[in-house]
């Protein structure tokens, strides 16, 4: 508190302490000034302060401090008191002056305010600041004047929506325009002409900002947008297209026409009274009508010869071009038989499969499936030169686990287990086709294998990727090569508008346009809260031209679509029919939407100097984002200081704050000038980055030195915050990158048949025929959906030919690492199936 002055005692002064008082308050008694201070009114020290100028509200305008003034006389001096304590006297911009018509003296305190004094208050409390006059009488406050951080949101809490309104109408369009302080105004605009309601009296603005069109003319047709300002930000809604529409009225009959020689007269009348408009419906009933003539007026005409013959021309023509129908349907049927039914289609050739001639035989178990190939026809090779069927070199080269094994017969063999064929050589083939010539070569990240009916899994370890290929999803007869890859390529990433951010990696499974008889599941992380009722979460897709579009908004599926969306509380489980480059992007419906973001604490594994740095990274909640910072990490010689923390990272337009704390001054220092190191907020949201750091600078004050204790502080400005307590020795390297955190999965990244499933084939066939057929007492599919927890998705099963295999595939890609197949036997139990005991047949009868 800045010392304060003599006035707080309440007393008269003597003329002698006036003049004295005068002269340290820096006026001068010469001249004009004393004739002036001599003329001092008699009652002058028993005047209490008043205020000329009070310090009024105030907002700041992105990082622009504000300025507050008071006057008042007679003061000796003035001080401001924000939010109860006391401004620094040095801070106070001080001037006095005299009033020429009282000769009372003047004193003018301004003070500056910044966004960062008020952000110190961290929304508990308005800030505010007031100031206090003294007199040689007593003291005097001025009203408080409060100052506010002036913002407005992006998003409209209600934006106006599309109509299609008749002629003379009343229309009504809403909008409730985002939050700001201060609050926003709204004005109207029709095709971005502001609307005035005093010049045109037919459009009327509501005190909520809804715009009412009183009748509607042809000339209020056009696209109308709300739009809100304030002193920060000026934002727009989405346009709404009102259309005004002219329903058609029919004209008068026409008078009768004559009658002709059909022994017939007509009549019509025209849609031009009005005629329909913009839209509007045409006129309703018949437009023309006819009337039998009975007068004399009716020629008499009798069907002749010729009448005869023309018939009958017609009806041989009829007949003959029935006749040409019929042999072209056979001359192509026959055409087609003659191919070979499991040659490739034209989007399969082109995209470089190898679909192969191959009928499977009666399995004699489980481990062993016996396919007999075509060797009467040729098929295009994966090279795109046309190759004999006889000719197997070439086509799987696969050591160690081959997936085709020759036998003696001719025959081939499909093994279950791991596909360990070299990943760089199964790459560069591929990125070698014309159509993949942007297929990443990032070998670590991508995982590829060769299937056929029975199925399989890729996965990408320590990413939470996969992409479960279910039974029958390839077509009997076919054999693919997929592979999985996430995209880290900056070009790829996808273009983000407004609030929009990236939930999820970018990953791509292909080759696009293999034909799937139904749909395979990709299973990716997301960061996401996993509400949906703070989120619009949208799949968006990459189609053939590289443009992103969206093909789901989730909440609202339609089971028709090629395209289904599990959200999960950090996985997204997608069912898609069409294999391609996949990601999910959030757009925050409120301030409650938050990400997940991982923070992670490293530093050097060896410091020979004093210095001593520790680096925080923020990054989404992702596993290949997580996975990408330790394999850094661990090129950089760093070591892991602490476990991962999760923060809840708000879409409230503030900052991420990180401090360090609690460090014995005796043995170490901060180099931080600044209390905090700051990252904005929309660096974290639009994730321009795929992950920011902040690096401490520590110093120890000796050599010696190795224990470090402190606490390092991470929160969201108004928000939330986590809290490392860190103790450790940085001279011993007790954490290793690989071991400690970054578990590494030792599960095979492709597998194909039986092995990929937890659930045997010829089981999994006998709970599909068991419960896919309706059950009167409900205990059916819809049962075992309701046991698992998967209710909500009743339409999507619905609408599959077997919805029982459908929950099973949802199942194997949500416990593929840790599903116990007995739980599932008690579920089939409970529910009631004789079915369940079909889990204790051995392998061998399977």
């Amino acid at each position: 508190m800045p010392l304060l002055p003599a006035p707080f005692v309440r007393c008269r002064l003597s003329a002698t302490l006036r003049v004295l008082w005068l002269l340290s308050a820096g006026f001068s008694l010469t001249g004009s000034e004393h004739t002036a201070t001599a003329a001092l009114p008699a009652a002058f020290s028993d005047l209490l302060p008043h205020f000329l100028v009070e310090p009024e509200d105030e907002y700041i305008v992105k990082n622009k401090p504000v300025t507050l003034t008071c006057r008042s006389t007679p003061a000796t001096q003035i001080y401001f008191k924000c939010n109860g304590e006391w401004v620094h006297q040095d801070d106070h911009l001080i001037e006095r002056t005299v009033d020429p018509a009282t000769a009372l003296p003047v004193m003018q305190v301004t003070i500056d305010i910044t966004r960062q004094q008020v952000e110190k208050i961290f929304g508990l409390d308005e800030y505010w600041c007031q100031c206090v006059a003294w007199s040689t009488t007593g003291t005097q406050k001025s009203q408080k004047a409060y100052i506010r951080i002036a913002y407005l949101r992006k998003n409209f809490e209600e934006e106006p929506q599309g109509k299609e309104v008749a002629l003379d109408q009343e229309v009504l369009l809403r909008c409730h325009p985002p939050e700001g302080v201060p609050q926003a105004e709204v004005e109207w605009q029709r095709n971005e002409d502001v609307i005035n309601p005093t010049s045109d009296p037919n459009f009327f603005i509501t005190a909520d900002h809804n715009l009412v069109i009183r009748k509607a003319r042809l000339a209020d047709t056009g696209n109308y947008t709300c739009v809100a300002k304030n002193i920060v930000a000026r934002r727009k809604s989405s346009s709404a297209t009102v259309l005004v529409y002219v329903d058609g009225g029919w004209s008068e009959w026409s008078k009768w026409s004559a009658c002709g020689a059909d022994c017939s007269m007509w009549r019509s009348r025209e849609c031009t009274q009005p005629s329909p408009g913009t839209g509007g419906k045409d006129c309703q009933g018949v437009d023309l009508q006819s009337l039998n003539c009975t007068s004399e007026q009716c020629p008499q005409t009798v069907s002749g010869a010729e009448d005869v013959a023309l018939y009958v021309g017609m009806v041989a023509v009829a007949l003959c071009l029935t006749l040409l129908l019929i042999v072209v349907v056979l001359v192509y049927r026959r055409k087609k038989e003659g191919l070979d039914a499991d040659v490739a289609d034209s989007s399969i050739l082109t995209t470089g499969f190898q679909p192969m001639g191959i009928k499977p035989s009666k399995p004699e178990n489980s481990h062993l499936l016996t396919i007999q190939p075509d060797l009467t026809t040729t098929t295009t090779s994966y090279q795109g030169t046309l190759r004999s069927r006889h000719d197997t070199t070439g086509k799987f080269s696969m050591t160690n686990g081959p997936l085709l094994d020759p036998l003696p017969n001719g025959s081939h063999t499909l093994h279950n287990g791991k596909l360990n064929s070299n990943p760089s050589e199964f790459v560069s083939r591929l990125s070698s086709q014309s159509f993949f010539k942007t297929l990443p070569r990032d070998v670590d990240n991508t995982s590829y294998g060769t299937f056929n009916f029975l199925g399989g899994r890729l996965t990408i370890p320590n990413m939470g990727i996969s992409l479960l290929i279910p039974p029958e999803a390839i077509p009997r007869g076919k054999i693919y090569e997929i592979y999985l890859t996430v995209q880290r390529k900056e070009d790829l990433r996808l273009p983000l508008a407004g609030c929009q951010t990236l939930l999820s990696p970018v990953v791509s499974c292909g080759p696009p346009g293999v034909v799937l008889s139904r749909p395979v599941i990709l299973s990716m992380d997301h960061c996401s809260d996993a509400s949906l009722d703070n989120w619009a979460v949208r799949l968006k897709k990459q189609n053939y031209e590289g443009v992103w579009e969206d093909v789901l908004l989730m909440g609202e599926e339609l089971v028709s679509e090629p395209y289904y969306c599990q959200l999960e509380a950090e996985t997204c489980r997608v069912f898609t029919e069409q294999l391609g480059s996949f990601a999910l992007v959030g757009e925050s419906l409120h301030m409650g939407a938050a990400k997940r973001l991982r923070l992670v604490l490293f530093s050097d594994s060896y410091c020979s100097t004093l210095e001593y740095n520790i680096r925080v990274y923020c990054m989404d909640d992702t596993q290949d984002i997580f996975k990408e910072v330790m394999q850094m990490e661990r090129q950089l010689g760093g070591r892991l200081i602490d476990e991962p923390h999760v923060l809840l990272f708000k879409d409230s337009y503030h900052n991420l704050r990180l401090s360090i704390h609690d460090m014995p001054q005796a043995h170490w220092r901060s180099k931080l000038l600044a209390g905090y190191q700051e990252i904005p907020f929309y660096h974290i949201w639009n994730g321009s980055q795929r992950y920011l750091h902040c690096t401490f600078t520590l110093e120890r004050l000796s050599l010696s030195t190795c224990e470090l204790t402190c606490q390092l502080c991470v929160w969201q400005v108004e928000g939330e915050g986590q809290s490392f307590s860190l103790d450790f020795n940085i001279a011993k390297d007790t954490r290793s990158v690989d071991s400690e955190c970054l578990l590494m999965d030792s599960n095979a990244t492709a597998l194909a048949g039986p092995s990929a499933f937890q659930i045997p084939y010829l089981i999994r066939q006998k709970i599909c025929s068991s419960l896919d057929a309706p059950c009167p007492n409900g205990a059916d599919w819809r049962m075992l959906a309701q046991r698992l927890k998967l209710e909500k998705h009743m339409s999507f099963f619905a609408s599959k030919a077997s919805p029982t295999s459908v929950i099973l595939d949802l199942w194997e890609a949500q416990h593929f690492h840790s599903g116990n197949i007995n739980q599932l036997a008690a579920v089939m139990a409970d529910i009631g199936k004789q079915e369940a005991m079909i889990f204790l047949v051995s392998d061998g009868e399977c």
